[in-house]
């Protein structure tokens, strides 16, 4: 796809109702900043920004698109969704500033953050189904049953036109734009951003990006059809859409450029790099943005301030942990290593030693007994061990092979 004069677009999304939408949203609604990333810029071919979505309320821009979607609506008697934790959060607190009622289905395995995070803004959860699009589809029926509002997630033009202000701040905040990156779930996000920046300016790059474990949209756009992935299993729940919307990929089809994909390592690996040198907290969702550009698959403008969207931060501290602790591995500031040491009276206590005279920082020592690998009178120890980067780890494992001791990366 190349960039094209906007095309002719529903009324919903022409420019001046995106602005009014985005005006009438001024007091529930954060204006995010936009950060500039120094380091990356120099890293990736040009000016980098942050669009810090995660930063609004709720943590992620489904509150623009959700208080819109009420906004629209005539006095509902309630609203119900299906989410995997974002719109749901959202709906909640939007429903809760108009004063109206709010139930929403979530899957069974969404966030336990998430869910907390829901009923915290007043909302009944019912977790049922095994997707967001299960979870649609019984929201759907339980409006029909009650006589409440459904809202979509995003395959909705009312709720696409909130979505839109993040295209107008970032209009009103860089000037000088170069290419746009943003999360594809389902394609609301990107539709409104895409909609508001092609009116004003058509000859922007946008790129939407997706996770490799759950990329309807390749080839639906490619195939001109809505196609269903095979899974929904990354750690991008918040993009894992299983099949385009109706409304989205018509959009998406005539106002994206390109659209990538990008591994679970490299969305982990921009979840920690947010986290250690922008000291921002992203969900797996809204760091895909940023993956794909360190992945170098984002042909960035030397020029001009490219932005990045950094669509969530409604991650649980447990994932956010164990995606630290692997980042540490990787970056050679964590060594799991095992070794031998004499089944004897003070073996362990001399290995140990070794580790302290290396300087490493011991994190847990595990001892393992039963291995046809050891003689009788060995006993093998697994460390896990923190060190100050690649070359200290080296210089770990160098001091204790030159006390006797053969070590093996586990």
């Amino acid at each position: 796809m190349s960039a094209v004069p906007v095309p002719d677009l529903p009324d919903q999304l022409a420019i001046e109702r995106l602005r009014r939408a985005h005006e009438l949203s001024r007091e529930a609604v954060v204006r995010t900043p936009i950060l500039t990333a120094r380091s990356l810029s120099a890293a990736h071919g040009g000016p980098l920004a942050l669009k810090a979505e995660n930063l609004q309320r709720t943590g992620s821009f489904k509150l623009r698109g959700a208080l819109n979607k009420l906004r629209s609506s005539e006095s509902p008697a309630g609203v119900v969704a299906g989410s995997a934790g974002n719109h749901a959060q959202s709906l909640a607190y939007a429903a809760r500033t108009f004063g109206v009622p709010c139930e929403v289905y979530m899957p069974v395995d969404a966030s336990v953050g998430k869910m907390a995070a829901v009923r915290a803004f007043g909302a009944e959860v019912h977790a049922e189904g095994e997707s967001v699009d299960e979870c649609v589809e019984l929201a759907r029926a339980r409006a029909a049953e009650a006589g409440y509002l459904f809202v979509h997630p995003f395959d909705d033009l009312d709720v696409i036109a909130g979505q839109a202000g993040v295209g107008l701040e970032i209009l009103a905040d860089r000037p000088q734009l170069g290419t746009v990156v943003v999360p594809i779930g389902g394609g609301g996000l990107i539709s409104g951003v895409a909609a508001a920046i092609r009116q004003a300016r058509p000859e922007v790059p946008i790129v939407g990006v997706q996770a490799e474990r759950c990329s309807p949209f390749p080839e639906s756009v490619s195939s001109g059809t809505a196609v269903s992935a095979a899974s929904v299993a990354t750690i991008a729940d918040g993009i894992a859409i299983k099949r385009p919307g109706a409304v989205t990929l018509p959009l998406v089809e005539v106002l994206v450029d390109e659209i990538v994909t990008v591994s679970e390592s490299a969305i982990a690996e921009a979840m920690a790099l947010l986290l250690e040198r922008s000291k921002l907290v992203v969900e797996g969702a809204g760091a895909a943005s940023l993956a794909a550009v360190l992945s170098d698959q984002v042909a960035l403008d030397p020029d001009r301030d490219n932005v990045v969207v950094l669509s969530g931060g409604n991650v649980d501290i447990g994932l956010l942990a164990t995606i630290a602790a692997r980042e540490e591995v990787v970056e050679g500031r964590r060594l799991r290593l095992f070794t031998k040491v004499s089944d004897r009276p003070g073996g362990l206590a001399r290995l140990l030693t070794t580790v302290a005279d290396a300087k490493a920082n011991l994190i847990t020592v595990e001892h393992v007994r039963e291995s046809a690998a050891l003689d009788v009178r060995e006993t093998g120890v697994a460390l896990n061990l923190e060190t100050r980067g690649p070359e200290h780890a080296e210089e770990v494992r160098a001091t204790l092979a030159a006390a006797g001791y053969e070590v093996t990366d586990v």
